[in-house]
């Protein structure tokens, strides 16, 4: 595979005295407090952290392929779906979620859902590559090309899709605090100094820490669960911690530093800590899903929810650590959590060389047969890529050598080149107009998508759940998390300095 590098590889071990309890005192926490700013090294998109990366020998191998990234239907399969919800009389109170397999539409969910940011933070995504990179990436009016919407139309979506979002930060049901309010409450914040979403980005943080249980030393994931297999429905017996809410840990850390509150930064540390523990195999694996017992702290069994089967390792769970514990890395510092970083980032390339393509399967462990092929995760593939973009960013910021940049672009590549729905496009229509100057003249009209035969979505062949026990059991459709991280991917390609050079001039 074009990123193999020996390394030796460092099990998951944590340097540091485990955090026994939480206490909102200053000296039993590392963080640096700085006003408004990330701890130095921070992953967010638009801030650097180290010296800007080369493009490699493969990603000038597969410029073309890569272009998708920033084509016109990339963004115009987001524009066209966006757009149907701005000559409403009210804002959005669904949102997109998936494409059912076969089908092409997208299937919506209320705002509550644990997905809800996504749909919006794309949105985000889009105006910041206008804000920050509009030089390269919009063409000039009058080049003739295909025009994207102007950022004022972009910035009027993003607010409008966002606008019932903001009661989400006060949910105290959910640990999917992050994934549904930073998406786009970070985005507005940083480029508009939106206030609104930074006190919901303050409020959700704040809410999220309040499902800490100190003898776990973990963020509750689910309240309750439900399959054909087995039940939880009394919170009270059952504390059941998923590897996803690595993901939610982002949240509380940049909160942390915003309210200067080492309670915060001790939780997002701890609960990373017990994943470390519990939720990673001496593999470098990854269970799903842990049930502790909340009076003691000790786990009471080790199950997946979204996998093949308990022992297995499903993709997307993996990907998730990866992305997880290099952002924990960057806030806290504390290398064994680079070190789990980089363990799972090779059990995750190891098991994809095993395949024999760049997608990774739903899970690595699925059977499949000359009959029956196991479905792809694109999801898992770009969340994946994303933090496999942010530890190779954090290897080559200390001077060392990373075979991840390769290993990202190799997945990105085979995605682009197999897994795009079909295109999109804009249309600008001419339309009549009088005026006392120049009489009548054709002026451009209304800027419209024609989105194609395929799915809605940009990518297609992701899989939310394929568990044989599961009550909702979807494989190959589009999804809008695969989308959002295709999107962030880019992004940080650009941030970077390596994005540019797929772009189609």
């Amino acid at each position: 595979m074009p990123w193999s590098k020996k390394r030796a590889v460092s099990s998951p071990t944590d340097n540091d005295t485990t955090v026994q309890g939480v206490q909102d005192h200053a000296h039993t926490s590392q963080i640096r407090i700085e006003p408004k700013q990330s701890p130095s090294g921070s992953v967010e998109l638009g801030r650097s952290s180290g010296p800007r990366s080369d493009t490699s020998e493969l990603a000038s191998r597969n410029k073309e392929t890569l272009a998708c990234l920033y084509s016109e239907s990339t963004i115009a399969k987001i524009w066209g779906v966006a757009e149907r919800a701005l000559d409403k009389s009210t804002p959005p109170t669904l949102y997109p979620e998936y494409t059912k397999p076969g089908a092409t539409a997208y299937v919506y969910r209320e705002l509550d859902f644990w997905t809800s940011g996504f749909f919006p933070g794309s949105l985000y995504l889009l105006l910041e590559r206008q804000r920050k990179y509009a030089r390269v990436l919009s063409p000039s009016p009058y080049s003739g090309l295909s025009q994207i919407p102007h950022p004022l139309q972009l910035q009027y979506a993003c607010e409008w899709w966002t606008h019932n979002l903001h009661q989400n930060a006060h949910l105290k049901t959910t640990h999917d605090l992050s994934f549904m309010i930073s998406p786009w409450a970070r985005k507005a914040w940083e480029l508009d100094h939106d206030q609104k979403a930074y006190e919901s980005l303050l409020t959700a943080a704040q809410t999220l820490g309040s499902r800490y249980n100190e003898k776990v030393g973990c963020l509750r994931s689910w309240d309750t669960c439900v399959t054909k297999k087995y039940s939880f429905l009394d919170p009270t017996k059952d504390f059941l911690v998923i590897i996803d809410n690595m993901l939610n840990l982002d949240l509380l850390f940049w909160a942390s530093v915003e309210l200067r509150s080492p309670h915060l930064y001790n939780i997002a540390k701890s609960h990373a800590q017990s994943t470390q523990r519990h939720l990673i195999r001496p593999d470098s694996s990854t269970f799903h899903v842990v049930n502790f017992d909340q009076a003691t702290g000790t786990v009471k069994a080790k199950f997946t929810n979204q996998g093949y089967s308990d022992s297995s390792s499903w993709s997307r769970g993996q990907a998730w650590a990866i992305t997880g514990f290099t952002q924990t890395y960057s806030w806290t510092r504390d290398v064994s959590f680079l070190s789990t970083a980089r363990s799972c980032a090779d059990y995750f390339l190891k098991r994809l060389e095993e395949t024999g393509t760049g997608i990774p399967p739903w899970d690595f462990d699925a059977p499949s047969s000359e009959n029956e092929q196991r479905p792809s995760d694109t999801s898992a593939a770009m969340i994946a890529c994303y933090g496999l973009l942010l530890l190779h960013r954090a290897l080559t910021s200390m001077g060392q050598a990373s075979p991840y940049l390769d290993a990202a672009l190799y997945i990105l590549s085979s995605v682009c080149a197999t897994q795009l729905s079909s295109p999109a496009r804009f249309v600008t229509r001419k339309v009549e107009v009088e005026s006392v100057e120049h009489g009548k003249s054709l002026e451009d009209g209304k800027l419209v998508v024609e989105m194609g035969d395929g799915e809605e979505t940009i990518l297609k062949g992701a899989t939310i759940n394929n568990y044989e026990f599961a009550p909702r059991r979807w494989a190959n459709h589009g999804l809008v998390y695969a989308d959002y991280y295709f999107l962030a991917v880019g992004n940080l390609l650009l941030e970077m300095g390596i994005g540019e050079g797929f772009i189609e001039k």
